[in-house]
């Protein structure tokens, strides 16, 4: 059946064409969110993915899949995008109305998006690799997606096709026209750099909807809207790092984010809203007003959370609602 469809689509037939690629659409999806951390710019890579693919169909050697194939396109779609700065500028935010204390760090990835969990439905069906040293779940959380955008992009791609997809080190050479030699030397590289960062099994994340994830949402989530900040700190770990791209301010430790949420809860209130991203416990968070009729929005945020702890506080700006079906306004 494949091998008709790809004669098929080789001859013009788009349909053919659609029905070749669009199983692997969305893993190709994830794949390059993980190499740019970026939704939207996955996306854009997505389409010059296929269209590279469908000007490219004559030189597919059916030796390899066109899962391979395609991923090979897309990964090197993503690393001519990051040769050439191709990616969405920073959005500019002016910080000089917000009365926050001193941050302890200024934030690198400010280009960092979150990823809907609803985009990730099916990804436990994906074919990996005997090689694929990470989990899923592990693989999309922001701390991974964070830790990626600062390795060099090839030590990125290199990271991402064997220990998160699997493919053994002769493909992965393959594919990015390079020797075997390179890419066992870039994974080296690339591994010694998350360890730096102390990327490992004590970050990992909680079952998701698990009874311990709840129990620890539950406990958030009155500390967070009655403004309790002491609750809040023990719910945290020692490390916590509280970050707000495309805001390039950053807390880390609890002392740290104490001051900063005594900071935020002395003058607002709010509301959650649930969902999830990145495989984590996310909410649409929404400011109480004196009326309380008409909430506004005041970002997503994403937590982070290992055993019985919360180790990270991401907050986005309202663009990225609607990819989460959150409202910019919340009634009552």
């Amino acid at each position: 059946m494949t091998t008709e469809l790809i004669e098929r689509a080789r001859a013009g037939d788009s349909e053919a064409f659609r029905l070749l690629t669009e199983p692997h659409r969305r893993e190709l999806q994830v794949h390059c969110y993980r190499m740019l951390g970026s939704l939207q710019d996955a996306e854009d890579m997505v389409q010059n993915t296929l269209l590279a693919a469908w000007q490219g169909l004559a030189d597919f050697e059916s030796r390899a899949s066109i899962r391979t194939w395609l991923y090979r396109i897309a990964t090197n779609q993503c690393l001519s995008a990051l040769r050439a700065a191709k990616r969405r500028p920073a959005k500019e935010v002016d910080i000089s109305t917000f009365d926050l204390p001193e941050p302890t760090h200024v934030g690198e990835i400010v280009w960092l998006e979150p990823f809907p969990d609803h985009l990730l439905e099916g990804t436990e069906s994906w074919v990996l690799g005997p090689e694929a040293r990470y989990e899923q779940q592990e693989s999309i959380s922001l701390a991974f997606v964070t830790a990626l955008q600062v390795l060099p992009a090839r030590q990125r791609a290199v990271l991402i096709l064997r220990e998160v997809l699997g493919y053994p080190a002769g493909e992965v050479a393959a594919m990015m026209d390079t020797t075997v030699e390179s890419v066992n030397s870039a994974l080296k590289r690339a591994r010694a750099a998350l360890q730096r960062r102390q990327l490992d099994d004590d970050n990992a994340a909680l079952t998701p909807n698990s009874p311990a994830e709840r129990a620890l949402v539950t406990k958030f989530v009155h500390a967070y809207q009655s403004g309790d900040v002491d609750a809040l700190v023990d719910l945290l770990t020692a490390d916590v790092r509280v970050s707000m791209p495309p805001i390039p301010l950053e807390y880390h430790g609890r002392d740290a984010v104490r001051r900063f949420y005594a900071s935020i809860f002395r003058t607002r209130e709010y509301a959650l809203v649930p969902t999830r991203a990145n495989g984590q416990p996310a909410f649409g968070a929404y400011l109480r007003t004196d009326t309380g009729a008409i909430r506004r929005a005041a970002g997503l945020l994403v937590l982070s959370v290992a055993g019985n702890r919360i180790y990270g506080l991401t907050r986005f700006d309202n663009d990225v609602l609607p990819w989460f079906g959150l409202p910019r306004t919340l009634r009552g």
